[in-house]
């Protein structure tokens, strides 16, 4: 598959994972059905996820990732299948706090943002165990081990 991956950088982090390695994650999460898809990565530091998780959700803090899917307009043909924007600096302390490689946590925060942009969620328990099964075996995959294991034992 052919991702066509535009990356934005808008952090002061430096631990952030190369272009290949964010498409890497994306092209694992995408459908076949999407060859050539199109996708945004817009990675930022706390103001501005804060200010796009209050503005779109509500939610008056800095979050891990918000996927913005596309719908093109009537008669317009597009591969492009949406934005993610991910906060640095929440999948840096999140990794921290969990115990986990950051590596594998960035490439959690992208497959689980690309699974809401094909239009996966997890509102209902039906609808999250569906979500974190392909997320466990997509990130098998790629090399992680299961992101929700640590959360299953305690």
């Amino acid at each position: 598959m052919t991702l066509a991956l535009q990356v934005q950088w808008a952090t002061e982090s430096k631990k952030v994972p190369a272009k290949a390695s964010l498409a890497r994650y994306a092209e694992a999460a995408i459908a076949p059905g999407h060859s050539g898809a199109g996708l945004v990565i817009r990675i930022v530091d706390d103001a501005e996820s804060r200010a796009l998780n209050r503005q779109f959700r509500g939610i008056d803090e800095p979050t891990n990732v918000l996927s913005f899917p596309f719908e093109a307009p009537p008669r317009v043909r597009s591969k492009h299948i949406g934005d993610l924007v991910v906060c640095a600096p929440v999948v840096e302390r999140e990794a921290a706090e969990q115990g986990k490689p950051l590596e594998a946590h960035w490439a959690h925060m992208v497959v689980h943002g690309v699974l809401h942009l094909l239009g996966y969620d997890h509102q209902t328990d039906a609808d999250a165990e569906t979500m974190e099964g392909l997320e466990i075996a997509i990130l098998g995959r790629l090399g992680f081990p299961n992101p929700y294991e640590a959360r299953h034992t305690e």
